[in-house]
């Protein structure tokens, strides 16, 4: 084992950090966006709580989505939760 440090290309690293720090700005600004259009939602009668679980929803191939449910069901039904 070497006592040698590899050698740091600086300004590569930089430009690392740079970029990062831009996009970590970059979400931060996107996250208080989202913030606000739920809080818009909410003041004209949404239920932000169904609005984000529609918005996971559409995420979710179809296929996947039908999955779920349908397993949901049969958990619901085996715990005497559905008719």
């Amino acid at each position: 084992m070497s006592d040698v440090a590899a050698p740091i290309a600086v300004e590569q690293l930089r430009s690392f950090v740079d970029r990062i720090e831009r996009l970590e700005a970059d979400k931060a600004g996107i996250a208080d966006g989202i913030k606000d259009l739920y809080s818009e939602a909410k003041s004209l009668g949404y239920d932000v709580k169904i609005l984000r679980k529609v918005i996971a929803l559409r995420k979710i191939k179809p296929n996947e989505r039908r999955e779920t449910e349908e397993l949901l069901e049969v958990y619901l039904h085996a715990l005497g939760e559905l008719a």
